[in-house]
Order: C-alpha cells, then structure tokens, then sequence
C-alpha cells in the first residue's frame, strides 16, 4: 500500500475509503523491563478492521524486543461520500 501513496495515491486511498490512523504505543524498555516508552505510529489504514496496524503490531511482536504494554489509536477518514458536490461554473480572479 505504500507505494500508492504520493501525490495522486493519497486520493485514491481516500476515495476508496482510508483515513489516517495514528496509534500510541506503550511498550517496555528492553533492558529496563519496569519502564514504559512510547512510539508513535502513523499510516492510512481502513476502519474497522486496521489491517496496516495490525501487521505492524504483528511485525513487532515478531521483530523487535520492547514487548507491547498497551496500543490506542484514532481514525479519522479524510474525505466522507457527502463532501462531494457537482460544480458547474468556476471564477478566477487576478
């Protein structure tokens, strides 16, 4: 999906649905088990599913050593079916 995502893939992604899904991620130091760090992350995901968070989770459980303490997110679509309207003239001014 990544590769969508340039000038004219960001609309398409839109139009098809997605919105920007930012997740906090708490999740263990390594080598202080006791303390807490946090990782922001940020992609265009499809609710309500999120499959792009959760194979990013995925890959860190199987990738990287800060065990997960907690995940919260929000989403928020970028564009909904009823911002569209028909325009039929346009003004241009100097």
């Amino acid at each position: 999906m990544r590769d969508l995502v340039d000038g004219n893939g960001e609309m398409e992604l839109m139009l098809r649905g997605y919105g920007l899904t930012t997740a906090k991620i708490l999740y263990h130091y390594p080598d202080h088990p006791h303390l807490l760090q946090t990782f922001v992350w940020q992609d265009y995901d499809i609710a309500p599913k999120f499959p792009a968070l959760v194979s990013f989770i995925e890959f860190w459980n199987a990738s990287l050593d800060g065990p997960l303490h907690s995940v919260s997110y929000t989403h928020q679509r970028l564009i909904a079916p009823n911002e569209w309207r028909k325009v039929d003239g346009e003004f241009l001014l100097h």
